[in-house]
């Protein structure tokens, strides 16, 4: 692979991994670049439980994290579901077969997982000989890939993720860097990637005080808490480490976690995707509730901006458009060239200019949908929990391609490498290809 800086315009630039044809690894939680996007060509646009299918694993336990690959091994982690047994598991890319099954944690009183949500959603961060187990609180480790040894662990930080936690790690300039939003404690975390050991960690520093707009107690928690993957993206030739948490969406020095500038949305909460950059604007969804769909001009060092606010304050930190309808709570946006697609929770699909916000199209797929689209060859790949996924061309006309159906669901998002899909399904593991 080779490495290069990649378009974004406009002052941002997204650190991109890119092939002369096929993205060969998928190294995190949606894929090299983090958006979801692939280089990859050749990809199948048909497939069934009889058709295109190279292998199909069946997997213990209930978790929902993404695949991860590296050469050919495949990566993800799996629990009981009642949260006492974590484990890891990798797969040989070609067989399919199980190869490591390694528990790595024990947990005596395990916290409370919501029914929708598993003690194994966190997807992992793989490198050359080195993969990235997070639970979140019940523990975190980094196991050789070669001898399933740990590498190092940790089980000491202390956050009540109240729903189970959904944050997933990832790896950039040396470090591990770990989202910790919880109801109790909310923080960011960098370790050393091969130590383990703590570089910074910053609390987030909205205020949390009177969170709760409907005046129930007991939702409180919810209002503090956030499922978020974290983004390394160059902003006006600078790294940023990009960091949704509840209540705030957040800019920091990676090398620090010096906070540069934060977007607080009060009237929302627990975030649960992964930013994407482009077209010199930062796309999110702020969450449920009244959850919004926002694009961001990025500030300068302690901007605070209240997205909700009659103005956009001082600064060049600003809201550049917002949209309402169809917001995605659960899964990512996905960009491609200046066009921003979304699928909201209940199959509602939604591209919009990059730029301006208007909605170029709005299309019901139907079903429901956990897992972030795949955008790659000009198509949009949309993985639903009931195991349809619809294939639609990624262009300004909504047009169907295909739609292809699995018996299990999906809630994990998926894999590529090469000319193969990786599918992680409720019960199994796929490799979908030609």
């Amino acid at each position: 692979m080779k490495h290069i800086l990649g378009i974004a315009g406009a002052g941002i630039i997204l650190t991109l991994r890119l092939s002369a044809g096929d993205d060969l690894s998928w190294p995190e939680f949606r894929g090299p670049r983090g958006d979801g996007t692939s280089g990859s060509t050749g990809l199948p646009l048909n497939w069934s439980p009889a058709e295109n299918v190279k292998w199909r694993t069946l997997v213990h336990g209930k978790a929902w994290s993404s695949p991860v690959v590296f050469g050919n091994q495949i990566w993800a982690t799996t629990a009981t579901e009642d949260g006492q047994e974590l484990s890891a598991i990798c797969l040989d890319l070609v067989s399919g077969k199980v190869v490591r099954d390694i528990k790595l944690f024990e947990v005596e009183k395990p916290q409370f997982a919501h029914k929708f949500n598993s003690h194994g959603s966190p997807t992992p961060a793989i490198e050359a000989g080195r993969v990235y187990i997070a639970f979140g609180s019940p523990g975190i480790a980094c196991l050789d890939t070669g001898t399933g040894r740990v590498v190092w662990e940790r089980r000491d930080f202390v956050c009540n993720h109240y729903r189970g936690a959904g944050s997933s790690p990832i790896l950039s300039g040396g470090l591990l860097f770990l989202d910790f939003d919880g109801s109790d404690h909310q923080f960011i975390v960098a370790l050393d990637k091969n130590t383990g050991k703590t570089v910074w960690r910053k609390e987030r520093s909205i205020d949390y005080k009177d969170l709760a707009p409907d005046g129930k107690p007991e939702s409180e928690g919810d209002w503090r808490k956030a499922f978020a993957t974290c983004q390394v993206a160059s902003l006006d030739g600078g790294l940023t480490l990009l960091s949704q948490g509840a209540k705030a969406f957040y800019a920091y020095v990676p090398s620090t976690g010096e906070e540069l500038w934060r977007i607080e949305e009060r009237t929302s909460h627990s975030g649960g995707t992964r930013p994407v950059v482009g077209q010199g604007l930062v796309f999110f969804p702020s969450g449920w509730s009244q959850g919004q769909t926002l694009a961001i001009r990025p500030g300068k060092k302690g901007d605070v901006l209240d997205v909700n606010s009659a103005t956009n304050g001082a600064g060049g930190l600003a809201v550049a458009w917002r949209s309402k309808r169809a917001t995605p709570k659960k899964p990512s946006l996905t960009l491609v060239g200046d066009l921003l697609f979304g699928i909201e929770d209940g199959g509602v699909a939604t591209c919009w200019e990059a730029k301006t916000g208007d909605v170029v199209w709005n299309e019901r797929l139907g079903g429901n949908y956990s897992a972030s689209p795949l955008a790659a060859e000009g198509r949009l790949y949309c993985f639903s929990e009931e195991g349809k996924t619809v294939v639609l061309a990624a262009g300004r006309e909504f047009k169907k391609l295909a739609e292809n159906s699995l018996d299990e669901g999906f809630m994990a998002s998926p894999a590529v490498s090469g000319k193969a899909l990786i599918l992680r399904t409720k019960t199994h593991f796929y490799r979908i290809e030609k």
